[in-house]
């Protein structure tokens, strides 16, 4: 290995019990014997879970209790002022270790690569679980789990934040949008930015098991919470540049312009609470999310 190749393994922590992930990742430090840290953030979680893991402040380099929640990108934003490493590998404090070697594939590639930034997939239980968790599930699978050879199509569109590797000095020059400060698309405008900025993402099969099953309610909530976030992204976005790669806005801005929106509203108005009970079964295509989300972004785009 390279002798001043280090890594900080960075880990924003909301509500979770994140042991196992720690003592996993700290096993394989040992067993490799890799120059690799451990910090981890918490983004003011309720008191239980500050006392699952407040015994962790002993086994790792640093562990920072935030006392007022910031938000997805504003957190992995403060990860710069902790670590000093020349690469961080940013994880979902939810994510599982499922191989043995997770670390050591992220080395050898740093090592023989030297890469700007590395996305390393994720993988969810093959396994269809009970219906109440199916919405989520179905997403996973269909629309995010992507093998690597299909990723490598779509680079930037097929990046997530729940586990990659990005050189320090390129998150200090393009650091997370901290406008965004609800759930959704921080990972598509991060990605983005890397593209204008003429930064490579390296796609790898080094996946991250997703073990933290929503419920439909959850992930429905969360499907409205993205639509909210669009329609902000749309309206600061004055030309339209970041969000015309994402689906859901390339579709209403072909509405707006054909002005076909009012009658897609007027539908999705009169058939809202069917939609909402039938994604709530569980058993809906992700077609029937796609007109939920839109009709949710359409009533957000018209408040003002």
């Amino acid at each position: 290995y390279r002798q001043n190749m280090k890594l900080s393994i960075c880990i924003p922590v909301f509500n979770f019990d994140v042991n196992d992930l720690i003592n996993d990742l700290q096993n394989q430090i040992d067993t490799n014997q890799l120059e690799a840290e451990i910090v981890l953030i918490d983004d003011a979680s309720s008191q239980t879970f500050v006392n699952i893991n407040k015994n962790l402040e002993t086994k790792v380099s640093q562990f920072i209790f935030l006392e007022k929640n910031i938000g997805r990108s504003k957190i992995r934003n403060l990860f710069l002022n902790y670590t000093n490493s020349e690469y961080l590998l940013f994880l979902d404090c939810d994510g599982k270790i499922i191989s043995d070697n997770f670390l050591k594939t992220y080395f050898d590639f740093i090592n023989k690569k030297n890469p700007d930034v590395i996305f390393g997939g994720r993988k969810v239980s093959e396994i269809e679980p009970d219906s109440e968790f199916g919405l989520r599930w179905k997403f996973a699978t269909e629309r995010e789990n992507l093998p690597v050879n299909q990723r490598l199509k779509a680079p930037y569109l097929d990046f997530q934040t729940n586990n990659f590797v990005v050189k320090k000095s390129v998150l200090e020059k393009v650091p997370f949008n901290e406008g965004i400060t609800q759930y959704g698309y921080e990972d598509l405008v991060f990605s983005k930015d890397l593209q204008d900025h003429q930064i490579k993402i390296d796609h790898i099969d080094n996946p991250i098991f997703n073990k933290d099953v929503e419920s439909n309610v959850v992930f429905l909530s969360k499907a409205d919470q993205s639509a909210k976030s669009l329609a902000q992204l749309i309206k600061n976005d004055e030309n339209f540049e970041r969000v015309s790669q994402i689906r859901l806005a390339k579709a209403y801005l072909l509405m707006t312009k054909t002005g076909i929106i009012f009658i897609y509203n007027l539908i999705y108005k009169l058939s809202k609470s069917q939609i909402e009970k039938k994604l709530l079964t569980g058993k809906a295509s992700l077609k029937v999310l796609d007109f939920y989300k839109l009709g949710q972004l359409i009533g957000y785009m018209n408040k003002n």
